[in-house]
């Protein structure tokens, strides 16, 4: 099976980076044909400078590879290297429907939080759509909040096969329930865009002062807490099994548990877990030029597939003649 996803180098990555979609990538590599991408065109509807767009691109292609992204078993690369993904997205753009860009509801949601709009804000599904169906993936792993986009990538699909041939899969969207929708500090879903996200390599105070902004409640410390409803425990819980999740749990029914208490916890659960990447992560971070052989591969082997794909829909849209 192909599993395909990318993410945006518009800033640190961050926890919620990590388990809706990093995490899961990297296992998928060992029992799938993993297509793997760092997204600098869809960075550009945020990030305005061409220096920092070009540090952040590196910076998450290292954090990709010290958290074991393997370019052996995997094709990893950045989006912009294959330039045959901008050709598709206009193709694809004289078959969409304004109707169904108009529904996007993270594009209303940029809207009301002040992004200021613009033509690619607005057609962000579109260029989706073709980091998608060009290189046949047949399972994207996804957040909760991209579910509608690739909604609109399989409408975008089936509209194009029946009106040119069954040329593109239509892929699948793989969203499990524990990280549908990763909380950011302030309880709303972890994103950048937000600035309410705990960074995976961050120094350890800046982590320090993430982790202990994380909102709770005023429940008096004699009373029980409710987990349920709780942004403290839910991103605890991410680094937990069944059981340690049952036992922070039972903590929190019973009376006598502080929120500060837990959240110092939650400081040295985080830095421990990411330690040994850290220091893999330094090793990439030293050699640029590493990292940029190794995402020339990756985009060598990504064209290649890529090819194939357009080759068809250009005979199919009469461009080849």
């Amino acid at each position: 099976m192909r599993i395909l996803s990318g993410i945006q180098p518009s800033g640190q990555l961050h926890l919620g980076n990590y388990f809706a979609m990093m995490k899961r990538m990297i296992e998928y590599q060992e029992d799938h044909e993993l297509f793997c991408f760092l997204v600098n065109y869809h960075a550009l509807t945020t990030v305005t400078s061409g220096e920092l767009l070009r540090k952040q691109t590196l910076e998450a292609a290292c954090d990709f590879l010290a958290l074991g992204i393997d370019p052996d078993k995997s094709i990893f690369w950045v989006q912009g290297d294959v330039p045959e993904v901008t050709e598709l997205t206009w193709i694809l753009s004289n078959s969409t429907p304004m109707g169904l860009l108009e529904r996007a509801h993270s594009y209303k949601d940029k809207l009301a939080k002040g992004i200021a709009p613009n033509h690619g804000l607005f057609a962000y599904p579109v260029l989706m759509a073709a980091d998608i169906l060009l290189y046949g993936a047949d399972r994207v792993p996804v957040g909760k909040d991209q579910k509608q986009h690739l909604e609109m990538t399989r409408d975008i699909a089936i509209r194009f096969n029946q009106a040119y041939g069954e040329i593109f899969i239509v892929p699948e969207p793989d969203i499990p329930d524990s990280v549908a929708m990763v909380p950011g500090i302030d309880g709303q879903k972890m994103s950048k865009s937000y600035g309410n996200t705990i960074d995976l390599f961050s120094e350890r105070g800046t982590l320090k002062k993430q982790v202990m902004s994380i909102v709770t409640d005023a429940t008096p410390i004699e009373e029980p807490k409710n987990p349920d409803k709780c942004v403290l425990f839910a991103i605890y819980s991410l680094f937990l099994d069944e059981k340690g999740r049952q036992e922070l749990k039972d903590r929190y029914l019973t009376p006598g548990l502080k929120y500060s208490i837990v959240k110092k916890e939650l400081i040295d659960v985080i830095w421990n877990h990411f330690t040994p990447y850290r220091e893999n992560r330094a090793s990439y971070v030293e050699n640029p030029d590493r990292v940029r052989r190794i995402l020339a591969k990756g985009a060598d082997k990504a064209r290649a597939v890529a090819a194939d794909y357009l080759r068809k829909v250009r005979q199919a849209v009469g461009l080849n003649y």
